[in-house]
């Protein structure tokens, strides 16, 4: 017989007391993160509004404090799934759900913040073309005066041409996520009705049951009936002729 010793015993007890704990001390844990990380969504959102009005000279500060912020955001979130999927089973899927639409929204602000960086580039490198174009001096007797100007003017409409297919293209792509938000919003109360309908196709099958019942033992009253029918007739015939 093996004896344990006190202090093996103690962290045996310890053991199972952690485990017993872990499940409310997950959801200790997640709430605070997922409220920090949300709010933290909320004020990117905010200060997206600063980049049209940024000047210049601050809206690269604005920009490198919005991507640090999303960067923080995504860390965070990676320790969100890790602890959602900790979650006990009763509500692990809602703690699964709320992280990804966290995702989806901090998702759909790097997108958003991608964009105004192309078009302050593009905008940027236009305002540069310009400025050259204007600074060039140009005299009647240069015969290669119009040439330049031609190169620089095509090339100028092909920027812009550039430019709205791009945000042609990001419109698109806004539709679709818009599209795929609303499907999931519908594919989830398709899911509750399928779950309703499952629990009255459980109440049927057990009416069903009981009828079938029911008429397998009135086919043998039935039969019943019909014999003892026949014999009274059949007394009746011979005992009354």
């Amino acid at each position: 017989m093996r004896v344990l010793r006190p202090e093996a015993g103690k962290r045996a007890v310890r053991t199972w007391f952690g485990e017993a704990r872990a499940g409310p001390a997950v959801a200790r844990d997640m709430e605070p993160l997922y409220q920090q990380t949300h709010k933290q969504v909320h004020e990117i959102q905010s200060h997206m509004g600063r980049l049209e009005t940024a000047d210049k000279q601050s809206v690269h500060l604005v920009e490198n404090e919005i991507q640090a912020s999303i960067d923080q955001i995504f860390s965070h979130l990676e320790r969100l799934e890790i602890l959602s999927s900790k979650e006990p089973p009763n509500k692990r899927q809602n703690a699964k759900l709320r992280v990804d639409q966290l995702k989806y929204d901090v998702q759909h602000l790097q997108t958003a913040l991608r964009n105004f960086q192309h078009r302050r580039y593009t905008r940027e490198q236009q305002e540069r073309q310009r400025e050259e174009l204007l600074s060039r001096t140009f005299t009647t007797n240069d015969s290669a005066t119009t040439i330049p100007m031609d190169e620089s003017l095509q090339f100028n409409s092909s920027l812009q041409n550039i430019h709205h297919g791009m945000d042609d293209l990001i419109g698109g792509g806004h539709s679709i996520l818009e599209g795929l938000r609303s499907q999931r919003l519908t594919l989830k109360g398709t899911q509750k009705k399928i779950l309703d309908i499952a629990n009255m196709l459980g109440l049927s099958n057990t009416v069903m049951r009981l009828i079938e019942k029911r008429a397998f033992q009135d086919k043998y009253f039935m039969i019943g009936g019909m014999v003892v029918t026949c014999v009274v007739m059949f007394l009746v015939v011979q005992y009354l002729t």
